[in-house]
């Protein structure tokens, strides 16, 4: 794994932030494109959250943003960093052609479920060596069952009709455990992970999605990702990455052809995780604060005290 601590303000990194088909710019002043909101908009366990049930400001990111796709495609968009199509994957292999000095990438792909195959792709490098035996280092090596029940999304609609805003949750904000709430598929290559989330295996997240679709050029949403920490010497928790999106339109997707075959792979490959780790509510319920459980029992969110 390459080490960036003396050049972390790569311009290759700021390219590939701003080369992307949908415009970047700062979260406050976003119409359409999308942006890196402030940390301290999601509030993460804090320190001492198992015995006084207190939340903080997230913070810093864990992983720097690097990019930003809003794509569609003829079949269903997995893996996407492994397509010899993807404009990230293409940028990374021109800027580093040997494996040895490659970084690492992080990509989180929302699967849109549509007939025209949407995503919705962020892109973020770590940038410092993972250390071993870390939250992260353990969900990297960890095996679905664990990493199910640890990736954590919050999810805030920061402008958008009200409809949209309560199916989401109380004040339009949202904390869900991704395994119970979707189907979520991960894979790794050498310099690489990607969590792949399909929105079409839960009822109630096509029910909100397509409530939400309708109005898509209107609204702007924050996400954030964060490995969940469950005992006290995992706190405070901290923030993965997050972006905002605002006011995409579907005609403006790019279009990415799929990958000749299928190279998928899954993390279940002990000995590659081995040498990274050497390296470094109910849909519209008023109460939906509380924590309870919505849909069916294959797609059920958890929905957590704000």
């Amino acid at each position: 794994m390459a080490d960036f601590d003396d050049n972390k303000n790569c311009d290759w990194i700021e390219r590939l932030k701003f080369g992307g088909a949908v415009p970047h710019n700062e979260p406050d002043n976003l119409s359409y494109g999308w942006a890196s909101p402030s940390g301290d908009r999601f509030k993460v366990r804090g320190p001492a959250y198992f015995s006084t049930d207190v939340k903080v400001s997230g913070g810093e990111y864990l992983l720097k943003p690097l990019g930003f796709d809003w794509i569609k495609s003829t079949t269903k968009i997995v893996d996407v960093l492994n397509n010899p199509n993807s404009r990230i994957r293409t940028a990374l292999e021109n800027e580093f052609p040997t494996s040895d000095h490659k970084p690492f990438i992080w990509a989180f792909n929302l699967q849109l479920p549509s007939k025209d195959n949407f995503s919705i792709v962020a892109y973020f490098i770590a940038l410092d060596p993972i250390p071993e035996g870390s939250l992260m280092d353990r969900f990297l090596k960890g095996d679905d069952t664990f990493r199910n029940s640890r990736l954590k999304l919050i999810t805030n609609i920061v402008k958008g009709p009200w409809f949209v805003r309560k199916a989401v949750g109380l004040g339009g904000q949202a904390v869900s455990l991704l395994g119970k709430a979707i189907s979520c598929k991960f894979f790794a290559r050498e310099n690489y992970a990607e969590v792949d989330m399909d929105i079409g295996t839960s009822k109630v997240a096509i029910a909100i999605f397509h409530l939400a679709f309708g109005c898509f050029t209107t609204i702007t949403v924050d996400l954030a990702f964060i490995i969940e920490s469950q005992v006290d010497s995992e706190l405070p928790e901290k923030i993965l990455g997050a972006f905002r999106f605002s006011e995409l339109n579907p005609t403006s997707a790019t279009t990415i052809d799929p990958p000749p075959e299928d190279h998928s792979q899954s993390y279940q490959s002990s000995g590659f995780w081995k040498s990274i780790g050497q390296g470094f509510s109910h849909l519209l319920h008023p109460n939906a604060h509380e924590i309870g459980t919505i849909g069916d029992k294959e797609s059920c969110v958890e929905i957590k005290k704000l």
